[in-house]
């Protein structure tokens, strides 16, 4: 899930994604901000203690989500974000839209449309253009093996790479 749905404020999203509730989209934004925020001390603790911590989704994709819908620029949609703890590493596992939809289960949640879809495709490769960040792309379409061993190779390398390096902040 790309939200901790157990929080007060997950709870407050995943009626918004499950469309029980409506929420004004500059809201919504600053609440999946928040949730992870919610979330810093504990990544910080694990990190400080050696363990690898994995995210699904992060910053990027309420970035992108967000700036998808029209009246939002990039820049505004990163601010809440700015000083989360740095990744050292962003897995972008490509699927084309048509593929993804056919996935199961897709449609039954807010924003899952083939053509807003196109548009969180075109943000994220605007946000792939930043040089700063350790993106690499990965081709989803392979067998759940390949895409397994693909990323485990990937996530190793990475691991070993920022060994001693210290945590950084987003887009600081």
């Amino acid at each position: 899930s790309p939200t901790d749905r157990t929080t007060e404020i997950g709870q407050l999203i995943s009626s918004y994604l499950v469309k029980e509730k409506n929420l004004e989209d500059h809201t919504i934004h600053l609440l999946f901000s928040a949730n992870r925020w919610e979330h810093v001390p504990m990544i910080k603790e694990k990190l400080h203690q050696g363990i690898t911590v994995v995210v699904d989704r992060y910053a990027f994709s309420g970035v992108a989500f967000t700036s998808a819908k029209g009246n939002f620029c990039l820049d505004w949609c990163k601010q809440p974000d700015v000083g989360l703890p740095k990744p050292d590493l962003i897995l972008f596992l490509q699927l084309s839209p048509e593929e993804a939809a056919e996935r199961g289960n897709f449609g039954h949640e807010r924003y899952e449309t083939s053509s807003f879809q196109e548009k969180v495709l075109q943000s994220f490769y605007c946000l792939m253009e930043d040089k700063t960040l350790n993106w690499k792309t990965v081709d989803a379409s392979k067998s759940i093996e390949d895409l397994h061993r693909e990323i485990k190779s990937i996530t190793e390398e990475t691991m070993q790479e920022v060994q001693n390096k210290p945590l950084g902040e987003l887009w600081k």
